[in-house]
C-alpha cells in the first residue's frame, strides 16, 4: 500500500515541477557547481515536506484562532512556532513584494484584459450592462440569449 498524505492522495501526487525546482537550485549556486540528479530529487522532496510542515502548522494556528481560512499571518506564526523565526522578516518582505507585483500585473491588464484600453465611461457602461444582465437572471427575467447557428442536419 502507498503512503498517504493528509488529504488522501499518494505522495507522487504532491510534488513540485522538476524543471522549476532545478532552475531555482541552479540560480542559488555558483555557475561552476553541479548538482547530482539524486541530490536535486532530494532537495525537491525536502521542499515538499517543508511545505507540508508549514501548511499543517499554519492550519493549526488558524484553527486555534477559530478561523476557516489560512491567512499570511498564520503562515508567519507557523514559521515562528516551528523555529524558523529568523526567516520571518525575509518571508514577509517577499510576500509584500509579491503583493506589489500582483497589483502591478492587474493594473497592466491582468487576467481580465482583452488588450483594448477602455475609458472610464466605457468601463462604467459595461459594468452597468453586466449588472443588468445579472439582475435579469436573478429575477427570473430572461436576457435574450445569442441565437445558435442552425443545425444543418435538422433541416429537411
Amino acid at each position: 500500500m502507498e503512503p498517504m498524505d493528509i488529504v488522501g492522495k499518494s505522495k507522487e501526487d504532491a510534488s513540485l515541477p522538476k524543471a522549476t525546482m532545478t532552475k531555482i537550485i541552479k540560480e542559488m549556486l555558483p555557475p561552476d557547481v553541479r548538482v547530482a540528479r539524486d541530490a536535486q530529487d532530494l532537495l525537491i522532496e525536502c521542499c515538499v515536506e517543508f511545505i507540508n510542515l508549514i501548511s499543517s502548522e499554519s492550519n493549526e494556528v488558524c484553527n486555534k484562532e477559530e478561523k476557516r481560512t489560512i491567512a499570511p499571518e498564520h503562515v508567519l506564526k507557523a514559521l515562528e512556532v516551528l523555529g524558523f523565526g529568523e526567516y520571518i522578516e525575509e518571508v514577509y518582505a517577499a510576500y509584500e513584494q509579491h503583493k506589489i507585483e500582483t497589483m502591478q500585473d492587474s493594473l497592466k491588464g491582468g487576467k481580465w484584459s482583452n488588450g483594448a484600453e477602455m475609458t472610464e465611461e466605457e468601463a462604467v457602461a459595461e459594468q452597468q450592462r453586466m449588472f443588468a444582465e445579472a439582475r435579469a437572471r436573478m429575477n427570473g427575467g430572461a436576457v435574450a440569449p445569442k441565437q445558435p447557428d442552425p443545425d444543418p442536419s435538422l433541416e429537411s
